[in-house]
């Protein structure tokens, strides 16, 4: 036996695989360690072995690798939550970019593709949007808010998260100082299902505004939820839209199914290439503006030509690629199964006068195909899709369609790299791929690809 779990040994990491983890031999026997970098000498405990390989904690840093920021933290609520944090964001980049090009060939089978250097973050701290921060007790039972520890429902805390937009930190800080000071409000227990405080989400915008949602274990908003409220409203001028959320179920989901709206205005607004979005509780926006407008314009400019062509923006959430499209597109068909998000991109349309838009709200892997099938002209699609990519019945069907190109945005490069095989195999040519980094600090990498059928 190479290894036994709860046995500490050193160990050398040589290199960081897909998922982020450093990797070293102990013995031949291949080890992962989390949080951990090349050229690291580290001692770590072993906390759960196969039969090929092992994974293990950091407990002490021996010597540290060349890219590694600060050698005095190690662990992952050291550096709150983010698993490429203890990287330089130089390194952070190369290795992202190495992820690609490891998948496309691993999972895609694709190793001729160009793939463009990737595009980085001016913003590398503090450039989320939307933060959601579950409520905990503290170890002097004081209310606190942060983050699931690792494997856990440990909730960890910290003052400043590096990732929250610098205005969530603001509001999320006096939230808790308020429910301290009065302690008036219980904080859920979801082993018991007791207690009334379950998450604080904040919304931020471009403008320092933020809009807060309290998720409660209530079935009607109380008087004590409503003077907490109306006092963080008033004390931060910031926040311009206050919500509660209702949320009885036995779930890990944070928000729940009914929505009130407490104070202020309903949504808050966020402005890309000229166009004003409104953004509700649920809508769904791009949590990295910067890097979002950045993603969407090389997305756009993936096509050869847009002006006076019908085109499908499939999984399109608020509308947000669509309506940047519209301004040169005969007409774009917006496909989106949540119907808030639909709702809010079909308010933003008619406020911002777009007129060549039609809104469809159904699964896309069915509407793609009713809407073709119907005969209505389709020349180009964008993909846009969550995590788990498209269904291979919709990709195959595309050549079917005779569609022409495909942009596809990525959030996932191991679904993007096993839909890019189905669309070579159904005659598509894979012509490049643009790496972005939306999320720095993460191992989380976005990628657009590009894809023209080719004419036999």
């Amino acid at each position: 036996m190479p290894v036994s779990i709860g046995e500490k040994i050193q160990l050398n990491i040589d290199k960081i695989v897909y998922g982020g983890e450093g990797l070293g031999y102990y013995n031949d026997f291949a080890i992962f360690v989390p949080m951990s970098v090349p050229g690291d000498k580290v001692e770590i405990e072993i906390i759960s072995k196969k039969k090929n390989y092992a994974r293990g904690i950091i407990t002490k840093l021996l010597e540290a690798g060349a890219e590694r920021i600060d050698s005095e933290r190690i662990s992952f609520e050291d550096f709150h939550g983010c698993d490429f944090g203890m990287l330089n964001y130089e390194a952070q980049l190369k290795y992202k970019q190495e992820l690609v090009r490891d998948v496309m060939e691993k999972i895609g089978g694709v190793k001729d593709v160009e793939i463009l250097p990737i595009v980085g973050s001016d913003e590398i701290y503090n450039y989320r949007n939307k933060v959601i921060e579950p409520f905990a007790y503290g170890k002097n039972h004081e209310i606190i808010t942060g983050m699931f520890q690792k494997r856990s429902h440990d909730v960890f805390q910290v003052k400043e998260n590096m990732l929250s937009s610098k205005l969530s930190n603001k509001v999320i800080n006096k939230a808790k100082e308020i429910l301290n000071n009065e302690k008036r409000i219980s904080v859920y227990n979801e082993i018991e299902h007791r207690g009334i405080l379950r998450h604080i989400m904040t919304r931020t915008n471009s403008y320092n505004e933020a809009m807060v949602v309290l998720v409660v274990n209530l079935k009607k908003v109380t008087k004590d939820v409503e003077e907490f409220l109306s006092k963080l409203y008033n004390q931060v001028e910031e926040i311009k839209s206050v919500y509660v959320s209702l949320n009885t179920e036995k779930t890990n989901f944070a928000l729940g199914k009914t929505m009130v709206h407490l104070f202020g205005e309903k949504t808050i607004k966020e402005e890309i290439s000229g166009i004003h979005f409104n953004i509700s509780p649920s809508s769904f926006f791009q949590i990295n503006l910067g890097q979002t407008k950045k993603l969407y314009n090389i997305g756009i400019s993936y096509f050869d030509n847009i002006k006076d062509k019908y085109i499908i923006d499939a999984f399109s959430g608020t509308g947000t690629i669509g309506m940047m499209l519209s301004k040169e597109a005969h007409k774009v068909y917006s496909i989106e199964i949540v119907k808030s998000a639909v709702e809010d991109g079909m308010k933003t349309a008619k406020e911002n006068n777009i007129e060549n838009m039609e809104f469809i709200i159904g699964d896309v892997n069915k509407e793609i195909e009713k809407l073709m099938s119907s005969g209505k002209k389709v020349d180009s699609i964008i993909f846009d899709p969550p995590r788990k990519g498209i269904e291979e019945k919709t990709l195959r069907d595309l050549t079917n369609h005779k569609i022409d190109e495909i942009v596809y945005i990525s959030c996932n490069p191991s679904t993007f790299a096993r839909d890019s095989k189905i669309l070579i195999e159904e005659g598509y040519k894979l012509e490049k791929i643009q790496p972005v980094d939306m999320f720095p600090q993460t191992v989380q990498i976005e990628v657009v690809g590009k894809f023209s059928l080719i004419k036999s």
